[in-house]
């Protein structure tokens, strides 16, 4: 059934992912998303990866000068684009990412540091959207977690967002 409604969805809704890669990995002491993991992936590629099991069309933002993680994520089927503002937070980021797919009717929006997150998990987010839900997020013990699903219904507060806060203020405002 969920393959059956992707598909009609698919040719109904043109759903894209982000996957917010920008961040500088400070804490980490740098290079985080090009860390590798258990089995020699990077940290970032393997986010990317499930993303694009669960959707075709994935955009990758990198920050200015990480040629090595943007040829990562280009290697593994990412679109990529340079965030010339990256440094301002995920907020600049994410409006840099719709305004690239803006024609979009949603958008599954992940964290490039997050590689655990499966495929069902974002395949589920998508098919919300798909079913015409206006938001969507996975929850695990009554807290929401990602990746985040936004409908085109808030292209123009996502084009806004500036600073860190990403898409949290928007899921809380507009909460159901």
């Amino acid at each position: 059934a969920a393959a059956i409604i992707m598909a009609y969805a698919e040719n109904i809704l043109k759903l894209s992912g982000i996957l917010l890669a920008a961040g500088a990995g400070s804490r980490f002491g740098g290079g985080k998303l090009r860390h590798p993991l258990a089995d020699g992936t990077p940290l970032g590629v393997m986010a990317a990866r499930h993303l694009l099991t669960a959707l075709p069309d994935v955009l990758a933002v990198v920050r200015p000068g990480d040629e090595v993680l943007e040829a990562l994520l280009r290697a593994a089927g990412c679109e990529v684009t340079v965030c010339a503002e990256a440094v301002r937070g995920m907020g600049c980021s994410l409006a840099h990412a719709i305004a690239r797919r803006r024609e979009a009717d949603g958008w599954v929006i992940a964290l490039a540091d997050m590689p655990s997150i499966r495929p069902v998990t974002i395949t589920a987010v998508a098919q919300a959207l798909a079913v015409g839900a206006p938001l969507a997020a996975p929850t695990f013990e009554g807290r929401r977690g990602h990746p985040v699903g936004i409908s085109a219904r808030f292209v123009s507060e996502l084009l806004a967002l500036d600073g860190d806060a990403g898409a949290r203020e928007l899921m809380m405002t507009h909460q159901q």
